[in-house]
């Protein structure tokens, strides 16, 4: 079998993103450089699904290094609104977005909604791909919770603060980095990438 590369960049600009990115593979035995490092831009996600801009950006990395590279792309879909923000999560609220102005958004777009209509799901799809291989690899997690009505919580990023955890009873951004990993879409999407990474790298 092939053995895994040596180096891999991780194709993400979003610091809480590469934090816990780079928390879930340590220990695979491999040295993982965020593409930062090695002076390469963020992609243009023009993709109508996770999948499609999980590889966008993992193959604009791995083109623009001659390296493997590994993605996410991920989002929040509220049952409410049909499942928006969805793939337009980090822009929610305009170009100029921010995680307080689309969290600001989406609470008042949900502000007449009921607590039991709440419901939402996180989801992400991490990619790998790598140049000469012919398909990627790609592996999808879901974290299912719902929309509290004001913010709760310091930790985390994003739509943290308001994604309410139905297993803790707590918010995303009340739980530690490891009661996260273990809970999370990212968490999960990237513990099946791990495996498949193993299984086909000796």
């Amino acid at each position: 079998m092939t053995a895994l590369p040596d180096k891999v960049v991780l194709a993400s600009g979003n610091a809480g993103k590469l934090r816990e990115i780079v928390r879930l593979l340590d220990g695979l035995g491999t040295e993982v450089i965020r593409q930062s490092e090695l002076g390469v831009s963020d992609a243009d996600e023009t993709g109508t699904t996770f999948a499609e801009n999980s590889l966008i950006k993992a193959r604009h990395a791995s083109e623009a290094t001659g390296l493997p590279a590994i993605a996410d792309d991920s989002g929040l879909a509220v049952d409410a609104l049909d499942g928006r923000p969805g793939v337009y999560s980090a822009r929610y609220s305009g170009a100029t977005a921010t995680a307080e102005s689309n969290i600001d958004k989406l609470l008042e777009e949900l502000a007449d909604v009921a607590d039991d209509a709440r419901g939402a799901a996180f989801h992400c799809v991490a990619s790998f791909v790598m140049p000469g291989a012919p398909e990627p690899l790609l592996a999808e997690g879901v974290w299912r919770g719902s929309i509290l009505k004001a913010r709760q919580g310091e930790r985390g990023f994003g739509y943290d603060p308001v994604f309410l955890d139905p297993e803790s009873g707590r918010s995303a951004a009340q739980l530690t980095p490891e009661e996260k990993d273990a809970r999370s879409h990212r968490g999960k999407a990237l513990r099946a990438l791990r495996e498949l990474l193993e299984r086909r790298f000796s």
